[in-house]
């Protein structure tokens, strides 16, 4: 149980990247104990405070305390791309840096039960579907049982069974956690405050309370600054035209409609700037390939993966127009690489129509060049369209200019989902493949997602642990590689 005891405070800690300022003198504290949701915007700087507390970051000014002798552990959101050929066994021996633990082995296959994976220690990491990938991050951190567990988005490539696991550990997990994520749901299972970073302020606001009432309460005073905003605006208007007419009369008329002047702009200190967390993606489209008839897809048989080794399964798949596939079963059956193989042309039993352009959404962003800037790659997705039309896309996404300018490995997750789905609507596609198309998306932008997928007139396949998600698209078809 929580107590008094502060072990970790922030104290008026400020960053930057660069120009661009990420944290502006932000205070708060975690007592020991305590189980928090570390909540804001896209990009806003959530990751940057979990490296801080790591100490792979230091402030620019402040401070940041942490009680002494606390072990630290985080489960990152994805596996580092080079880490991806190292085996199970050196992932988690990486966990206990300098040490040589003699027990390491039955640790792992304990840890493995909890998060309820069998993986082969001599495997490599990058042979796991992204759900495993997954869990083999959140077991990395949990297996070293550490006083402040830091996870960020644990729940994303999670299906059900992995989401009610993972729940359950944290609701029994006697010490301290903080938690980034979008799923409402989960966090409100076991936290009981949040830190809500202000993308627009740049700093740290602390509530105590389930997570759902603390959302409404944000939502409450959002609407109330809202409010204000309508009212100042109002009286603002009301005395311009007061001081206009005085102005005009000359004489000492013109001395009150100085006064006026003078009571507007005190007026106008006081609107509170909006919140750019209120900030939504336009509603959008994403165009299909123009001239597409017929049978765009035919699938006449995919491989499973039954107890680590794939089987051929005969299925009869036929995607024309406006058909939607709802690709399921439970992480690592083989749903990532059957849409790696379809995009590839590689699948077995697989018949796409000549000349098909297929938009690939891949959950690890690998699609995306890390290397370009985000600019350079809605520029190439872009050849058929305009300079302008690629720049009001990259706006509807909340990609400015200041954006454009960044190479996409320096994005948060969310920007990098952001970007692809950008690109998407570029490429104009006539077949959609979507990997977990919501992973690390705020909340605010999914239904907007989720009604452009809807309206969407090519032939698509989605791949989703998210229930309400899917629930808002019209599918046609399911196949459950579980039942096959």
């Amino acid at each position: 149980m929580p107590n008094n005891d502060v072990i970790l405070r922030f104290s008026g800690v400020s960053f930057s990247y660069g120009r661009k300022k990420i944290l502006d003198e932000v205070g708060f504290s975690v007592r020991r104990g305590m189980k928090l949701t570390l909540m804001g915007q896209n990009g806003a700087g959530k990751s940057t405070i979990f490296q801080m507390i790591m100490g792979e970051l230091q402030p620019e000014e402040g401070s940041i305390i942490i009680e002494k002798g606390l072990s630290i552990a985080i489960g990152k959101q994805v596996i580092p791309r080079d880490e991806l050929e190292i085996t199970v066994l050196e992932f988690f021996e990486r966990a206990f840096p300098g040490k040589k633990m003699y027990d390491i082995e039955p640790r792992i296959k304990k840890i493995l039960e909890v998060v309820h994976l069998a993986a082969p220690l001599e495997k490599k990491l990058g042979q796991f579907s992204g759900g495993q990938q997954a869990r083999l991050l959140l077991a990395q951190a949990l297996i070293q049982d550490p006083d402040i567990l830091l996870l960020d988005e644990p729940t994303n490539n999670l299906d059900k069974q992995g989401v009610a696991a993972l729940t359950q550990f944290l609701i029994d997990y006697q010490k301290t956690v903080v938690v980034i994520s979008h799923d409402a749901d989960f966090l409100n299972a076991f936290t009981k405050g949040v830190l809500y970073l202000d993308v627009f302020t740049k700093k740290i606001e602390q509530y105590v309370g389930d997570y759902l009432k603390v959302v409404e309460d944000i939502k409450a005073r959002l609407e109330r600054e809202r409010m204000l905003n309508v009212r100042l605006a109002k009286e603002i208007q009301h005395r311009k035209d007061q001081a206009n007419f005085f102005a005009q009369k000359g004489g000492h008329m013109r001395d009150v409609a100085m006064k006026m002047n003078k009571k507007i702009s005190e007026l106008e200190g006081d609107v509170v700037v909006m919140r750019q967390e209120d900030r939504t993606i336009r509603n959008f489209v994403i165009p299909c390939q123009e001239e597409v008839a017929g049978r765009i897809l035919l699938l006449t048989s995919v491989s499973v993966v039954k107890e680590h080794k794939p089987v051929s399964k005969k299925v009869n798949i036929i995607l024309k127009r406006k058909e939607k596939l709802l690709l399921a079963g439970p992480n690592g059956i083989g749903k990532t690489t059957l849409l790696k193989a379809l995009a590839s042309g590689n699948a077995k039993g697989e018949e796409i129509q000549p000349g098909i352009r297929i938009g690939y959404y891949r959950q690890d962003f690998s699609t995306l060049d890390f290397d370009k800037t985000v600019y350079e790659e809605l520029s190439d997705a872009a050849r058929q369209g305009t300079e302008e039309e690629m720049r009001s896309t990259a706006a509807g996404f909340l990609l400015d200019a200041e954006i454009l300018k960044t190479k996409i490995g320096l994005l948060s997750e969310g920007q990098k989902g952001l970007v692809a789905f950008a690109r998407l609507v570029l490429e104009r596609p006539g077949l959609l493949l979507l990997d977990e198309p919501t992973n690390h998306i705020n909340f605010r932008h999914i239904p907007v997602i989720a009604k452009a997928l809807d309206r969407y007139d090519g032939a698509m396949i989605l791949v989703s642990h998210v229930p309400d998600f899917v629930k808002q698209i019209k599918i046609t078809q399911t196949l459950d590689l579980e039942v096959l």
